[in-house]
């Protein structure tokens, strides 16, 4: 088996720690990068020193590009690169919608994510390999109310994975989308209500969603498919959750 070098964003929680544990469980050794230095510690703790723990804020364009000059060198070559860190802030509709909430979603989600790509694309094309796994969302396909900017966040990524696979012809650079539905267990709904645990609760009550271990299944067999094979998406939903019939409004 090939032994690869992965960097995880958002890897403190949820889907990021999931992919870390199963890399790592997997013989392969993790860049668990993230905001909270605490939660990676623990994370290195459990795992041992196949996963280095570098804190990172994805939204700080200066730290992101000077990251792969940071990383050891039994550390430097990444061969897979999982852009996870990710967030939905509300589910106002979009004329009440905090504003802040939407530049936190777009400066996570799409710059950050476009930054990290940039950082760490030049070396992959330069020792032609590497696997570019962006996790996307089913919001980028099905709309909802509420959605709005999370969803276009997602819409941005589903597409901007496409063009990348556009760009690396003649490489043998993969990418693949991820694209999940509703997922239990992690922190997503916790930050997107603010900490209000009833809401959280009642979202998920009798739904039996999809886990981060499904999440982190899926990123390593896209991951480990040989090398003439790119899966450019995948997009996957708990048997309880399908896409619903269009809106329409009936004026009287």
């Amino acid at each position: 088996m090939v032994t690869n070098t992965v960097l995880i964003t958002g890897a403190s929680a949820g889907f990021g720690a999931a992919i870390a544990r199963r890399f790592v469980a997997d013989g392969h050794r993790v860049v668990a990068t993230a905001r909270r230095a605490t939660k990676l510690q623990e994370l290195h703790d459990e795992l041992g020193d196949a996963l280095l723990p570098i804190e990172l804020d994805v939204t700080d364009a200066a730290s992101v590009a000077a990251l792969p000059d940071r990383l050891p060198a039994a550390f430097a070559e990444i061969d897979v690169l999982v852009n996870n860190a990710g967030l939905a802030k509300g589910l106002a509709p979009a004329a009440a919608a905090a504003l802040s909430d939407w530049d936190t979603m777009i400066a996570t989600n799409v710059s950050g994510l476009v930054h990290v790509t940039r950082a760490f694309l030049p070396g992959m094309v330069d020792r032609d390999r590497g696997h570019v796994v962006n996790l996307g969302s089913i919001a980028g396909t099905y709309p909802y109310p509420g959605g709005n900017v999370y969803g276009a966040t997602k819409a941005f990524v589903h597409q901007f994975s496409l063009n990348l696979r556009s760009d690396l012809k003649g490489s043998r650079v993969r990418v693949s989308c991820i694209e999940p539905g509703m997922c239990g267990g992690t922190e997503f709904s916790t930050v997107r209500f603010d900490g209000d645990e009833e809401k959280v609760a009642a979202l998920y009550d009798g739904a039996e969603p999809i886990t981060a271990d499904d999440i982190a299944e899926s990123v390593a067999w896209v991951t480990s498919l040989p090398r003439h094979v790119n899966v450019n998406t995948i997009e996957l939903m708990p048997v309880t959750q399908s896409s619903a019939a269009l809106q329409i409004q009936r004026w009287s």
